[in-house]
């Protein structure tokens, strides 16, 4: 850390700063120059690196040192500026603040987006110390959520997309129509992907010192977290989020939308920006995101496609965390004896524990889930279809306790945070809602694993025929058949698992024991033996 402070040190203009603004790590970002005069001289920001949060999770050690790195750079772009910049190490965010109230008195902050960072900052807000103002980084406010559902549940993304659409005027048409003649081109979107168009190569960041020095820390400090620090895959100051964006415009949005469902070996990021880990920490702005996108020449499906994840998705999860108080508060809230935080959401009862193979520990034999796992443990990254109809997909088949893969999600991916993690995974990824968010689980069989990706050609197994996923696709349907009668959507898988024959459920359940057994003694996954008429009845 000496090379940053020394660095610091030298850029830091004299105090002169009359008001103090806490800038969490979540806001790297000028947007807070709205909250108060525009006068640099007049505004000094508090940065804080709490020692104690690294320990929260076993955050991937890319994520940590991504987290760093940005906010130091964030300090001394700030101080290049002529601003005044207060950098605290303490145990806690709270403790920081403290200190700093009482050295320099009253200090001001935008709503932090973590729910763990706003329960730890309320003591403060409540007695006066700490003013708070409106996140300026989002896109909407609580009053749109209110206006698309008032009191109704459950919530739908598409009731709140097409209002927020409306209401901000986003690709709508001067009759009040939607741009295109169609509210979502979803159905355009999924494409797999044979190896044509030419997806982009990787970007390559240049480490500085500063960032040389915070991998080194993270490296030593945390060891024993999972994952790998890649510097050249850390976009770490406002100006590598700026060249990561101006190249995913330049080279990935013209066929964002085609490909946005497809996953590959041989390019596992195909045409995804991968903004979202600079986005999510304030790097880059979804307001100047959605602006220029706007603006863009690129296909009706990618451009709609890419605003209703934004606009749409991203708004409406975290709107659902705060209504929820983060899911704690909830009907299908619960309280598990080996979970000893805040109740969790669990409306299919699934309490399997998460297989060594999601840390990348022990292969599963899987290929779909070692491919996606590798590059999860790599990079802290893999796009939005593998983390859901691949890491997701196989957690819920399996019956994974959600909270479990929740927090395993939240550790290992660059871009999770609380309201980010918690309404996808939970909501979206295993189901644990119920129908509050979605209308039915999403997982599927291996069809669509070998319809969409290029995963099962090197696999032992088979797609339809000897692979597992879809014995345990029917597994889950008719175990779950009571929680899931009452979708409309499901009826029509309900009555096929009803319909295979005794032998055939006989199988799906000792291919789903077999997998089970195999996952949790941290083996690889083998060929399940055939269930013959004479072993179902219990003679062999």
């Amino acid at each position: 850390m000496q090379h940053f402070l020394d660095r610091l040190d030298t850029l830091q203009p004299p105090i002169t700063a009359r008001r103090w603004i806490f800038v969490p790590y979540d806001q790297l970002n000028d947007g807070f120059d709205s909250l108060l005069d525009p006068s640099v001289e007049d505004v000094g920001i508090v940065l804080v690196e709490a020692t104690e949060r690294p320990h929260f999770q076993r955050y991937h050690k890319q994520k940590l040192a991504l987290i760093l790195s940005n906010q130091r750079h964030f300090a001394l772009e700030q101080a290049a500026q002529g601003r005044n910049v207060f950098y605290v190490t303490a145990p806690t965010y709270r403790r920081a603040l403290e200190r700093v109230i009482e050295a320099v008195g009253q200090v001001e902050v935008m709503e932090p987006a973590e729910r763990a960072l706003r329960k730890e900052l309320e003591p403060l807000i409540l007695t006066g110390r700490l003013i708070e103002h409106p996140n300026r980084l989002w896109l909407t406010q609580p009053s749109d959520f209110k206006d698309a559902f008032g009191a109704e549940q459950p919530w739908r993304m598409d009731r709140f997309y097409k209002l927020v659409r409306r209401r901000y005027n986003v690709l709508i048409d001067d009759d009040g129509s939607p741009t295109g003649g169609r509210w979502s081109f979803d159905h355009d979107n999924r494409k797999p992907w044979k190896g044509t168009p030419q997806a982009p190569d990787r970007l390559y960041f240049e480490p500085d010192p500063i960032t040389e020095e915070v991998a080194h820390f993270v490296a030593t400090k945390f060891h024993y977290h999972p994952g790998q620090i890649d510097v050249t895959r850390l976009p770490a100051t406002r100006a590598d989020a700026i060249t990561l964006w101006q190249r995913a415009k330049q080279e990935c949005m013209v066929h964002f939308g085609t490909y946005e469902d497809a996953m590959s070996t041989e390019s596992p990021t195909l045409f995804h920006t991968l903004i979202s880990s600079v986005m999510n920490i304030g790097r880059l702005s979804p307001h100047q995101v959605i602006e220029d996108v706007l603006e863009m020449p690129i296909p009706m499906n990618s451009k709609e496609g890419f605003i209703r994840q934004i606009l749409g998705w991203r708004e409406f999860i975290r709107h659902v965390h705060q209504q929820t108080d983060g899911l704690r508060d909830l009907p299908t809230t619960v309280h598990p004896a080996n979970w000893s935080a805040d109740g969790t959401v669990n409306h299919l009862s699934a309490n399997e524990p998460l297989p060594p193979a999601f840390w990348g520990e022990a292969p599963s034999g899987l290929a779909c889930l070692d491919q996606v796992v590798n590059e999860v443990v790599e990079t802290g990254y893999t796009h939005h279809i593998n983390r859901l109809m691949v890491l997701a997909n196989w957690a819920t088949l399996l019956g994974v306790s959600p909270r479990e893969l929740t927090d395993w999600f939240w550790s290992m991916f660059t871009d999770a945070y609380d309201w980010v993690v918690e309404p996808n995974v939970l909501g979206m990824g295993t189901f644990a809602t119920g129908p509050l968010m979605s209308t039915k689980p999403y997982i599927s069989g291996s069809a669509y694993m070998k319809r969409m990706s290029d995963y099962c050609g090197d696999c032992q197994f088979k797609a339809g025929k000897d692979c597992p996923m879809t014995s345990l696709y029917w597994s889950f349907l008719n175990r779950n058949a009571p929680e899931l009668k009452s979708s409309i959507r499901m009826l029509m898988p309900l009555a096929s698992a009803r319909r295979r024959t005794d032998l055939q459920k006989a199988h799906d359940e000792q291919t789903l024991k077999h997998v089970r057994d195999r996952l949790r003694a941290g083996k690889r996954v083998t060929v399940t033996p055939k269930v013959t008429e004479e072993r179902q009845h219990g003679f062999a």
